[in-house]
């Protein structure tokens, strides 16, 4: 669509004219143009709102020869409209009216373009959740990010690798990424609505230049990122994207927070999805967040969501949370009474956002005041607290509110606050008062009983008198409509009165509208400190949300260190032991780099195996978070990254089978995985055949094990019962099994983790249980006694020496042709095992 007036045939009248020069500024947009009570679209546009807000389009002659497709909506009813099409991923220019009507043409100008990234209505905001836009940029093998929520005034940078670019988005999950439209770079899957700008956009030092002016600053060094130049150019470009379309939206951005991905513990999609760490695999299910969630405000919502997502490394850090976790454990009244007051808190982040640009509410600001009348009454119950200091109420801005804005139905703007406006309502008022006594004193006056005053909005005040009355009618009365039964009537002095009142109702209205945005840039002034207060009360909250869920659920405070051990006795699952109430089984785990580095746990399908895998990686995740943990006791040897490989399911639309997707997650781990590291496998290689499988399970443990660059900590889950071998020649692996006890036939699932492999599957047993007929799971049995028949497992022998002077063997042979330069690790493993298998079969024959 070309926007130029000289395209257009034929006379262009003035609003066309501005219509048209407006809508050439943002093409990309949906233009909601301000006409008196409407929000109206044209052209293309107007087709768009039809469709989508499923609203009448109709058109409207524009200059001769232009009669246009035109589609409006009610202003009053803009947030609606605007999360219809938000949600579908349009973005709208909001064009406003800037003078009032009157002889000529109304300035209007974009006051700002609300993207999927750039929301500020509650209304079109996801609850209590963040929501971000993000800017991303890269060189080479680095990445820069920037992402800020504008709602709470969260701006961030950081600088990483590029291959944990998309760990860290999946973290986000930003509602809007702005890129450069020459980056290629793969955002598979995250369901984001992403903005393309040019090159210029991420200039380093344009990024620099915008940086330092928007925080007034002379140089980059305080913010922590004047080294780090992919962060600048993200952060320019955001800054500029939010410049352009959320004019007066950027001073809520007050500080800039430049962090490492490497100061937390790696988390990636797959062990955030396998974990269920912010949500269940069934979607209805309960998570760790749901569990843990117990925080009474909006701020800690968001804020228990952030540390669930990013684990500290640092053990003085993660100690200093689990002080205050503790003080809450162990001080149940003060706990019971800052909850209670926790509960009256507004979102401060978010509303304080609003105060500064000017979209805050008479309500919000009413709901502001009473939470801050509460601070010190929190502080009292919080005296003795290790964050005590941290609660500093803003008296001035409770204040404020209290003086200026009215609680009363009907106005804004409190009594007493301008004596001006006193001054108008109570002219408006005497006004009010003389025609509301007018009608007994024109009764008096002519001696017409029946005679009645009222107003309408079409004529006003006026007088009416029925039929039988009119003789007496006084000669000042000016008729001014005939009824039926009666004549109405309006005085000189009635129409004196009356404009005096609608002209005080309209500069009070006036004058209300200037004095209460008056006091949010005055409320304004206080922002930092409101925020501060905000940022501090979301802390407390979830310092309370985990010291009430340690303490209603029997957790404890784990030790942590830089040591390579990981010691729980008695842990158990978070979310499982709440569905369960109280017949959970408690396991033990004890995991070093020195004796017992992999673990080989097998037993039967539901007996447990993925519940303790899933048990060992939550309770890391939560003590070094710095929550306490579901354990009697429990020492952590810190964890860099968590790795996991538990359940079962097919990615489909992206054309991968179990299978793939298995070895795909497991190339991952292989890959990233550090000798600090945490590796939870569930059933490597069932995707495949069963020879196949196994010789991948076991290249895959002997792998982690062996590998100079890895050995990190491991629990491997398998059914393959071959696997057990392992810890007779891997010198740190140690056999474990899920307990079962077989009663009069039936197989009883203890639920407890013992030493020693399992010798059986007992997957018929659990074929029973599963409901399968009879017939089926009896004709299983004697399937199986037929194969244990036909191929009885071989038995591994001791070789005997062989002679000094031995012949050259097959095996060695083979190994003599082996290209080792062009082998990968993992092929170099599966093909030793092989081999391995090939001489000990020779053996045993």
């Amino acid at each position: 669509m070309n926007y130029n007036d000289a395209a257009m045939p034929g006379e262009l009248v003035p609003i066309r004219r501005q219509y048209l020069r407006i809508k050439q500024q943002y093409p990309e947009a949906v233009l909601f143009f301000r006409l008196g009570d409407f929000y109206e679209t044209f052209e293309e546009d107007a087709r768009t709102a039809s469709r989508v807000l499923e609203i009448t389009l109709t058109s409207r002659e524009m200059g001769k020869g232009h009669r246009l497709p035109m589609a409006g909506i009610p202003a009053h009813a803009l947030e609606h409209y605007l999360a219809k099409l938000v949600s579908q991923g349009y973005k709208v220019a909001i064009c406003e009216q800037l003078t009032p009507p009157g002889k000529g043409l109304v300035e209007r100008e974009v006051v700002r373009v609300v993207t999927p990234g750039t929301l500020m209505e509650p209304a079109l905001l996801p609850g209590r959740a963040n929501n971000y836009l993000a800017a991303v940029v890269g060189e080479g093998e680095t990445a820069g990010l920037a992402y800020a929520d504008i709602s709470t005034g969260e701006f961030a940078t950081a600088q990483l690798p590029g291959e944990r670019l998309l760990a860290e988005l999946e973290r986000l999950r930003p509602a809007e990424i702005l890129t450069p439209k020459d980056w290629d770079v793969d955002l598979p899957g995250l369901g984001m609505s992403l903005t393309r700008r040019e090159e210029a956009w991420f200039d380093r030092e344009e990024g620099e230049r915008l940086i330092l002016s928007h925080f007034g600053a002379t140089t980059l060094e305080p913010f922590g990122c004047a080294h780090l130049p992919q962060a600048v150019r993200a952060c320019g470009a955001l800054l500029r994207y939010l410049g352009e379309t959320q004019k007066g939206a950027l001073p809520q951005l007050a500080r800039l927070f430049t962090y490492s991905p490497d100061g937390f513990m790696a988390l990636d999609s797959f062990t955030r999805r396998n974990l269920e760490v912010l949500a269940s695999l069934s979607l209805t299910g309960p998570s760790l967040l749901s569990v843990l969630d117990l925080t009474r405000t909006a701020m800690g919502h968001r804020l228990i969501k952030k540390w669930l997502s990013q684990p500290l490394l640092d053990p003085e850090a993660i100690r200093v949370r689990q002080e205050g976790v503790e003080w809450f454990f162990r001080n149940a009244i003060p706990r019971a009474r800052a909850g209670a007051l926790l509960k009256e808190m507004v979102d401060g982040e978010r509303l304080t956002s609003r105060i500064l640009t000017g979209l805050a509410t008479p309500r919000e600001l009413l709901a502001l005041r009473e939470s801050l009348e509460a601070v010190p009454r929190l502080g009292e119950a919080l005296a003795t607290s290790p964050f005590a200091g941290a609660i500093k109420p803003c008296p001035e801005a409770s204040e404020l509110t209290g003086r200026a804005v009215a609680t009363e139905a009907g106005m804004t703007i409190r009594p007493g606050f301008s004596p001006e406006l006193d001054e108008l309502r109570s002219s408006s008022q005497s006004a009010r008062e003389y025609l509301s006594s007018l009608e007994q004193r024109e009764r008096e006056r002519t001696g017409i009983k029946a005679l009645k005053v009222g107003y309408n909005q079409v004529f006003g005040y006026y007088i009416e008198v029925t039929r039988p009355h009119l003789s007496r009618v006084p000669s000042d009365y000016i008729r001014k409509q005939t009824l039926t039964g009666a004549e109405r009537f309006i005085t000189a002095e009635v129409k004196e009165y009356e404009t005096l009142i609608l002209h005080a109702q309209e500069r009070i209205q006036e004058m209300e509208q200037q004095l209460y945005q008056q006091v949010l840039k005055q409320l304004s002034a206080y922002a930092d400190g409101l925020l501060s207060l905000a940022r501090a009360l979301a802390e407390v909250d979830v310092y309370l949300a985990l010291g009430e869920v340690a303490a209603r659920y029997g957790y404890t405070r784990p030790e942590i260190d830089d040591g390579y051990v990981i010691d729980i006795k008695g842990g158990r699952h978070p979310v499982v032991e709440r569905l369960l109430e109280g017949e959970f089984v408690p396991n033990d785990t004890l995991l070093s780099r020195q004796d017992c580095q992999l673990i080989i746990l097998t037993g039967p399908n539901m007996a447990g195996k993925s519940t303790y895998l899933r048990q060992v990686g939550l309770i890391v995740l939560l003590a070094q978070l710095g929550s306490f943990v579901p354990a009697e006791r429990a020492r952590i040897g810190l964890v860099d990254r968590l790795f996991t490989r538990v359940g079962l399911y097919d990615e489909i639309s992206a054309g991968r089978s179990t299978f793939m997707v298995e070895m795909v997650e497991t190339a991952h781990i292989l890959h990233q995985a550090t000798p600090r590291s945490l590796i939870l496998l569930d059933e490597i290689g069932r995707g495949t055949s069963t020879y196949d499988g196994l010789a991948i399970a076991r290249a895959v443990a002997e792998f982690i094990h062996s590998h100079p660059a890895l050995g990190a900590r491991t629990i491997f889950a398998t059914h393959y019962h071959e696997m057990v071998d392992l810890a007779r020649y891997l010198p740190r692996a140690r056999n474990f099994n899920v307990a079962v006890s077989e009663e009069g036939g039936k197989v009883v699932f203890l639920r407890r983790v013992i030493p020693g492999g399992a010798d059986k599957s007992y997957g018929i047993h659990v074929a029973e249980l599963a409901g399968l007929p009879r017939a089926v799971t009896s004709r299983a049995r004697e399937i199986l006694k037929d194969l244990e028949r036909e191929k009885p497992r071989p038995r591994r022998q001791r070789p005997e020496q062989l002679p000094l002077l031995a012949p050259k063997s097959e095996v060695e042979e083979e190994l003599k042709k082996l290209d080792i330069d062009g082998l990968s690790p993992l092929e170099a493993i599966t093909r030793l095992y092989e081999l391995k298998k090939k001489a000990e079969d020779k053996t045993s024959a």
